[in-house]
This record gives structure tokens, C-alpha cells and sequence, in this order.
């Protein structure tokens, strides 16, 4: 059994892995080596950054399993692997700690003015200026999955109100008030004086948020966007925020990566921007590789896998309650 890795492994977690499937031959190839060593694998660990020979890796028969390193998908999900017998898992929810951190970031520092300030500092300014509160506001969080449900248990404490729309709208946790069905979008829009955005990358979630859906948003408001950048149209928001509609916004993802230069987000001072360092941690590598291990070890066990994608929609469903 040929196992290749694609992620920044080190000698301890080749070590781990290695000792969790000793039959197997387990290599680690670079994003340059991976478009050849990939047709050497049966099963696949990581995300190729590169362009990847999906169809003829299909077409040759051999992968049997694509465990992804990362939450999003749309970096295997090409036509011919969702229409192949290949199982692909993902990490959904693996970096929610992380995520739900870079979300109260973003949002804090917009609230409180902490971009304000930072120029101000460049120029030695102690002069106080207007912030913002986030107790008692209404949140609207798109996407309650793992990602949307950490960070909602992370706002909880800050006396809001928390309304959020999924998909698989089963189980509603007890920090949020109203859980609806993702068709009732304009209503979390309509209610919320901040809209934080945790959706997967999907065809369905592509676009989602652009100049009809702005339109519907108070007065004000804020959009934090830690899912990926493609979901919002973002010349809409430029305008939005440009008009004076919205207040402003904070992104880790942008609909190109990097964000271009002549993107006039860059220029807005209401705008907090990062440099898609959600899942950033001392530790993802490490807690990336217990995730491949623990399904490695149910695989050769022919135990059910953690996080097992449905390749049509693009991420793992979960069951409803029994």
C-alpha cells in the first residue's frame, strides 16, 4: 500500500504515521514532486497547491482515497474525482479554535477601532476616537458547521444574540437563539447587525453574498468573512461599504489570493484585512496529522471515517438526530 503525503510534515510525524500503518510505504512529496508522485499513491494525504492531473489520475485507476489536510475541497473535487468510486475525506473543523480566534480579531479590532488606532500610533497620536460595542448586538453567523458552531461558543459569552442559518439546520446549541434553514438568508441578513461568514466553497455558496443580498443588511452593518473569499462578490462589497450602507468589514479571504494590489479594499480605512491566516497555528501540523492517523488506523480497521465527504455537495452531511 503506496501512502503520499502533500502537507509540511516533519521526521516525528512521518515517524507517527509510519507507526500507525507499518505495512505501508509512506511518502512525503514536495508540491513540486506531488503532479508525479500522485500517480504512485493509493492513498493521498494533503493539498496539492499545484495544478493537479486529476483526470488521468483517475482514469489510471490506482488512488483509492483523498484525505484532505485542509476544510476546503475545490482543490480535488474536479468532475472526474466526484464522478469516481475515490472517498474523500476533509478536516472539517480541525482549526475551528483558530478560526473562531481570527474571526473575534477581526471583529474587535473593527469594533474598537484598533485600525484607527494602529495609524494613529504611526504618527504618535494619543487622541481618542469613536468605537463600537459588541455586547447586545445581533449576530448572524452563514453556516453553522464546525467552524460556525466554535465561533458562535466564542461570541456567547458577550451577551449577543446569535441567529445563524445552515443547510442541515438539526441541532440548534444552546448559545444561539434562532437556527433556520439556509433559505431564510435575507432574514439573518434583515436581523443582524454583524453577518459572519462560515460556509465551505461550494457552487451553491460561490457568489452568495453580492449586491441584492448587501441590500438586504442594516444599515451599518458588518461583514466578517473567515470562509472563503469567492463567497462574496467583492466589488458589491466595495460599493456597499463606499455608499455608506454597510460600516465596514473584516476579511481573511479574498476573492483573489493574494488580493491585488488595485483592489480598492486596500484604501478603504473601515476595512481590517488579513492574509487568510484562519487555520494558522503552532500546532496544525501537528493536529492535522492525529486527524490522518486516526482515519488511517479506521481505514485498515474498515471502521466508518471521520469527516467523509458527500463529492457532489462538497463536504461532509450530517446525520440527522435519530
Amino acid at each position: 500500500m503506496q501512502i503520499v503525503l502533500c502537507y509540511p510534515v516533519e521526521d516525528a510525524h512521518l515517524e507517527q504515521i509510519r507507526s500507525t500503518v507499518p505495512d505501508a510505504d509512506v511518502y512525503a512529496a514536495t508540491q513540486d514532486e506531488i503532479p508525479v508522485k500522485i500517480f504512485d499513491a493509493d492513498i493521498f494525504c494533503g493539498h496539492a497547491k499545484v495544478p493537479m492531473p486529476w483526470d488521468d489520475v483517475v482514469a489510471q485507476g490506482q488512488l483509492k482515497w483523498i484525505q484532505s489536510s485542509a476544510a476546503g475541497l475545490d482543490h480535488c473535487l474536479v468532475p472526474s474525482v466526484i464522478d469516481s468510486d475515490i472517498l474523500v475525506t476533509g478536516a472539517s473543523g480541525l482549526f475551528a479554535d483558530q478560526v473562531a480566534e481570527q474571526t473575534m480579531a477581526l471583529l474587535l479590532g473593527y469594533l474598537r477601532s484598533m485600525h484607527v488606532f494602529f495609524r494613529a500610533q504611526l504618527e504618535k497620536e494619543f487622541i481618542r476616537r469613536p468605537t463600537a460595542d459588541l455586547h447586545g448586538k445581533t449576530v448572524g453567523i452563514v453556516g453553522l458547521g464546525g467552524n460556525g458552531r466554535r465561533i458562535a461558543d466564542v461570541l456567547a459569552p458577550y451577551r449577543v444574540k446569535i441567529v445563524a442559518t445552515d443547510l442541515f439546520p438539526y441541532t440548534k446549541p444552546d448559545c444561539v437563539k434562532d437556527l433556520w434553514p439556509a433559505e431564510e438568508l435575507d432574514r439573518l441578513l434583515q436581523k443582524s447587525d454583524i453577518v459572519i461568514l462560515a460556509v465551505p466553497l461550494t457552487s451553491q455558496t460561490k457568489g452568495m453574498i453580492g449586491r441584492r443580498e448587501m441590500a438586504q443588511m442594516r444599515a451599518g452593518s458588518v461583514l466578517i468573512n473567515v470562509a472563503r473569499g469567492p463567497v462574496v462578490v467583492e466589488s458589491a462589497l466595495a460599493a456597499a461599504i463606499k455608499s455608506g450602507h454597510l460600516g465596514g468589514a473584516g476579511v481573511d479571504v479574498t476573492e483573489v489570493e493574494p488580493l491585488p494590489p488595485e483592489s480598492p479594499l486596500w484604501e478603504m480605512p473601515n476595512v481590517l484585512i488579513s492574509p487568510h491566516v484562519g487555520a494558522q497555528s503552532a500546532r496544525r501540523i501537528d493536529d492535522t496529522t492525529d486527524r490522518v492517523c486516526e482515519n488511517l488506523r479506521r481505514f485498515f480497521a474498515g471502521e466508518e471515517l471521520v469527516d467523509v465527504i458527500d463529492k457532489k455537495r462538497g463536504f461532509s452531511v450530517p446525520k440527522p438526530p435519530a
